[in-house]
């Protein structure tokens, strides 16, 4: 009898033992594969960022001519950063730009095309404008006598700066009118700076682009706007 026990104790240590060990392997948490070093994961890898300065651009400009020409004008690769001006003024206001500006006419309307134009620029909004700085001074003349009982002059000098800011107004910059004989015109800036002087207030700056295509009897005229910056 006792024998008989001590087996039945004996295997139900040994069951007890068999499940702490499977309770315990399976708390641990699963392996994980090593990574080699400077080496991102790719789960954490996000989208590359956008460069300094990019800008979305706006949705192309369509029309449909009376005589059934489809005009379209957009823009794309836009770039806009506000540099320091060249001349240091307060009320200067500098931009470096750059991008793609294409035009396309298309369909079977019913007067053939001459060609046309594709104008490219940018426009700047200036939130006050300074127009008129006046300056305004006087002199006088003012004798005294020292302790010394000797005579003095004095020529006092004053001035006053007068500024009268205006309304705020938008500056319109054109780069460049390109003038085209086929259906696809396209002009690309890189890197170029404009300015206006006299904005003492907080400016916007956006791009544009006018296409113009002929036919001997008429022109049809499409714009595109960029999205506006603050800058």
């Amino acid at each position: 009898m006792r024998t008989a026990f001590m087996r039945v104790a004996a295997t139900t240590a040994v069951a007890v033992l068999g499940l702490a060990g499977a309770t315990s392997a399976s708390a641990q948490p699963d392996p994980v594969s090593p990574v080699a070093p400077g080496v991102q994961a790719v789960a954490d890898v996000g989208p590359p960022p956008a460069p300094d300065g990019a800008v979305a651009s706006g949705p192309p400009g369509f029309v449909v001519t009376p005589d059934g020409w489809e005009l379209t004008v957009s823009a794309k690769d836009e770039f806009q950063v506000a540099v320091a001006p060249l001349t240091t003024a307060l009320s200067s206001r500098e931009y470096l730009v750059a991008g793609t500006f294409e035009g396309a006419v298309a369909g079977a309307g019913t007067a053939p095309t001459s060609g046309g134009t594709l104008e490219v620029g940018y426009q700047i909004g200036c939130g006050i404008s300074l127009n008129v700085v006046k300056l305004n001074g006087s002199a006088g003349f003012t004798p005294s006598i020292n302790d010394q009982r000797r005579l003095g002059v004095a020529f006092p000098v004053s001035a006053q700066i007068e500024v009268f800011p205006q309304p705020g107004e938008v500056t319109t910059v054109q780069l460049t009118q390109k003038t085209f004989e086929g259906s696809n015109p396209r002009v690309t800036v890189k890197d170029v700076h404009i300015k206006v002087d006299g904005c003492v207030g907080e400016s916007f700056l956006r791009s544009y682009a006018v296409l113009t295509s002929s036919t001997d009897a008429a022109d049809d005229i499409v714009a595109y706007y960029g999205v506006t910056k603050a800058v």
